[in-house]
């Protein structure tokens, strides 16, 4: 009985370990943070194109 207990605890051990959680956490944050980047990325460069686009007009409207 005393060797099936200790069989269980230790199984019951290896249940409750939480080492690896720490990294995944991090992992999910880390691609959070790339999936948010790459969407900003998208509207940044939008607004960037429409700036220089903006300015390209005006410079061209003043020079002819």
């Amino acid at each position: 009985m005393k060797n099936r207990l200790s069989r269980f605890a230790a199984k019951l051990s290896i249940l409750l370990n939480e080492e690896g959680q720490d990294l995944i956490e991090y992992a999910l944050i880390v691609a959070l943070v790339a999936f948010a980047a790459t969407a900003g990325m998208s509207t940044l460069a939008g607004a960037i194109n429409q700036a220089f686009t903006s300015v390209g007009t005006t410079l061209t409207t003043y020079i002819t």
